[in-house]
C-alpha cells in the first residue's frame, strides 16, 4: 500500500511517497503553494500518479505537545483534503522534522540555494519514515 506524505508550509508542500510494500519513503517533489484549488489539485495528480492508498500531513506540535495556530491550519486543511479525495488523510506529528533535514544537508555540505529546493522534499521524508517505522509490527 502506498502513502503519500505531505510537509505543508507557508510557500511550499514537500511531498514524499512510499514503496509500493510501506517499508521506504522517497522524495518525489515539492508543489509551490498557489491557492487550494490549486495546491489540491497537485496533490491528486501525486495520488493518482502513485496510486497511493493513504495520505499522511506532517502535523507541528509545540514541544510542549499542545497545538498551535499552524496545527489548527493543518487539521483545517486535512478537513479540506479528505473532503476531496476518498482516502483516508492521517497527521503524523513532524516536531523537529525539517530541523533534522536542514542538519543533514548542511552535514552533506549543500549550497543554501541546493537547501532551499529540497528541504520541505526532505521533511516530507523524515515525516513519512517515521510513520513507516511507527506502524511496522515488533
Amino acid at each position: 500500500m502506498r502513502i503519500l506524505c505531505l510537509d505543508y508550509g507557508e510557500k511550499y508542500i514537500g511531498v514524499a511517497v512510499s514503496d509500493p510494500l510501506g517499508i521506504t519513503a522517497q522524495g518525489v517533489g515539492v508543489i509551490k503553494r498557489q491557492n487550494l484549488k490549486q495546491d489540491l489539485s497537485q496533490i491528486r495528480r501525486y495520488i493518482v500518479e502513485y496510486d497511493v492508498e493513504e495520505v499522511v500531513l506532517g502535523f507541528p506540535r509545540n514541544m510542549d505537545g499542545t497545538i498551535g495556530s499552524k496545527a489548527r491550519e493543518i487539521l483545517s486543511f486535512q478537513e479540506t483534503l479528505a473532503a476531496t479525495i476518498d482516502i483516508p488523510v492521517l497527521t503524523w506529528d513532524e516536531r523537529l522534522t525539517t530541523a533534522a533535514a536542514r542538519r543533514t544537508l548542511l552535514e552533506a555540505d549543500v549550497s543554501r540555494k541546493g537547501r532551499k529546493k529540497v528541504i520541505d522534499k526532505l521533511a516530507a521524508v523524515f515525516i513519512l519514515d517515521s510513520y513507516l517505522r511507527a506502524r511496522k509490527p515488533t
